[in-house]
């Protein structure tokens, strides 16, 4: 089990902003895996001070009735700056984001662009086009979030984006070396605990957990902490900035880290794209495109890394609050 530390005697605050939240005491941890992909490595011992988190992923209603109180206009309705992308044909600057289009046959697995299609009038009301909606989609995440967006969110709701290892102490639900956020069986039982892909992807989804893309954020059972939708469903934002690698273990028990934060913004831009400058935030949980034969990243130490001014039909974000005094998130 997770060595929790003694429940902070903060209270909530009484103007209803963890209403809909959990608090998880703080505790150590081990961060991270070695067995899996290697930006997860190494595996390391951190400590995370107790704090509040959104028991679901952000929904449709909820960024509805933020963008209804603010007029906020997410990236993906605005068209992209061109000395941002050099080399782009003027063609190719629109408003827009990138959709998931499954192909009929694909030519290996490295070339993403087989899948993904940046798609002129996909934002989080037209989550798979302009000809698409959200009229029955109030209890799904919202996606096609830049990190700005979420981030305006949690500051209109008066919280915060989590830190990676907060996101990730939470995941894990009060489990140590768990493969998964509920144990160690992808599906225990034959039950499906998350939204994730079944089949061959990107080709064929047998919607066996029965959802072919997005689906409720209480779907499918909470953790041991009670939080929903940590795994699967969507990617979610977090306020670190990408590193390639965890940070080894502190020496001595004594100098384990506290509230750790990610890399640096110099060091998160992307080393394949050096004429690209736009940093990159660590994003965590995997989501309905995770599949065993592509991307097992729907675990607790999975990570990636998205451009900020990226958004996708399957990142979304969830927010936290934090005891007065803690340090904020956001860097």
């Amino acid at each position: 089990m997770l060595q929790a530390g003694a429940e902070t005697e903060e209270r909530p605050p009484d103007d209803g902003r963890t209403a809909d939240m959990l608090f998880v005491p703080g505790g150590t941890f081990r961060m991270g895996s070695d067995h899996h992909y290697p930006e997860e490595a190494p595996s390391h011992r951190v400590s995370v001070d107790g704090f509040w988190i959104d028991r679901t992923p952000v929904t449709n209603r909820q960024f509805k009735a933020f963008v209804r109180a603010t007029g906020h206009v997410t990236t993906a309705q605005i068209p992209p700056d061109p000395k941002d992308y050099p080399g782009a044909l003027p063609h190719m600057i629109y408003a827009g984001s990138l959709v998931f289009s499954p192909p009929r046959q694909v030519s290996g697995l490295k070339d993403w662009s087989q899948w993904w299609t940046f798609m002129k009038g996909a934002d989080w009301r037209h989550p798979y086009g302009p000809k698409s909606n959200i009229n029955v989609l109030d209890n799904h995440p919202v996606v096609h979030v830049s990190y700005s967006d979420a981030l305006a969110y949690a500051k209109w709701a008066g919280k915060d984006l989590p830190t990676e290892a907060e996101w990730e102490f939470a995941a894990r639900g009060g489990l140590e070396d768990q493969e998964f956020a509920w144990g160690d069986a992808l599906t225990p039982g034959g039950q499906h605990m998350a939204n994730t892909w079944q089949g061959n992807f990107p080709i064929e989804n047998s919607n066996d957990d029965g959802y072919e893309r997005t689906s409720p954020v209480t779907a499918f059972p909470p953790n041991g902490y009670g939080v929903h939708d940590m795994i699967g469903n969507v990617w979610e934002w977090t306020s670190d900035w990408w590193s390639q690698k965890h940070e080894a273990d502190a020496p001595k028990a004594c100098c384990i880290p506290q509230n750790p934060r990610g890399g640096r913004e110099d060091a998160s831009y992307d080393p394949c794209q050096p004429q690209v400058r736009i940093p990159r935030k660590v994003l965590k949980g995997g989501s309905h495109l995770c599949a065993p034969n592509y991307c097992r990243r729907y675990r607790p130490a999975a990570r990636h890394a998205e451009p900020v001014d990226t958004s996708t039909s399957h990142v979304g974000f969830r927010c936290v609050m934090r005891p007065t005094g803690m340090s904020e998130g956001n860097g």
